[in-house]
């Protein structure tokens, strides 16, 4: 069960580590740059192994160690270092095909934390949990999520939409560290193997798409339709 009543020093410590990971979503969001999406993903999926390192400490879950352990390595390392790789392959350094700009995104994306704030607001009181780390945990994994299907939503690029896509479960991963401290590291790996089916997927997608449309939006891939 979550720890409701964390001393002050963890409820600060574990406060900054899910906000920070907020405004990394952020810095994806309102860049153009490859390269920040991936600097942005790689910090914010240290943060979150670092709250399954609180969380292991918190309440004395020696198996979270694990977690964070291979949340850091495969998240946090092995993802960004693929991703980086098939973008030096294939030469894409920047989104080229945006549907809103930057700053636009970023607007949408502040109207979607405060719908986020909202919503997680009136079901922490009507489960009593004003005051307690489950409110931020939950708006803060809704907040990612949001932003992650806006990314997915606002961006053509196939590299961007799978670091959209990356978003969405590092929200989800997020608040479940935090709500749900007991997952068995059974399912993390699961998890962690599904995404790196997912990234050798976009690596044959993004070459699919460069060899024959000449292009890395996935837009172009409506040409398969009928």
């Amino acid at each position: 069960m979550l720890h409701t009543a964390l001393s002050p020093l963890a409820y600060s410590v574990f406060s900054l580590l899910c906000i920070g990971s907020l405004l990394l979503a952020f810095a994806m969001l309102g860049s153009r740059w490859l390269t920040n999406h991936l600097f942005a993903f790689a910090a914010q999926s240290w943060l979150i192994a670092l709250i399954s390192a609180a969380m292991a400490w918190e309440g004395g879950l020696v198996e979270l160690y694990g977690v964070a352990v291979l949340t850091a390595l495969v998240r946090g390392l092995l993802l960004p270092y693929l991703l980086a790789r098939i973008a030096r392959q294939q030469d894409v350094e920047r989104e080229l095909h945006l549907i809103i700009e930057p700053s636009s995104s970023l607007v949408l994306g502040a109207l979607l934390v405060l719908f986020a704030f909202i919503v997680t607001a009136h079901l922490g009181r009507l489960m009593g949990l004003d005051g307690s780390i489950a409110v931020l945990a939950l708006t803060v994994m809704l907040a990612m999520t949001l932003i992650g299907f806006l990314m997915l939503s606002v961006r053509r690029e196939a590299m961007t939409q799978i670091l959209g896509l990356l978003e969405v479960e590092n929200g989800i991963f997020l608040g479940s560290q935090i709500l749900v401290p007991q997952m068995p590291m059974l399912i993390e790996l699961v998890v962690l193997f599904d995404l790196l089916v997912v990234v050798a997927s976009l690596g044959v997608l993004v070459r699919y798409l460069v060899v024959h449309v000449g292009s890395t939006s996935s837009h172009e891939l409506k040409r398969l339709v009928g």
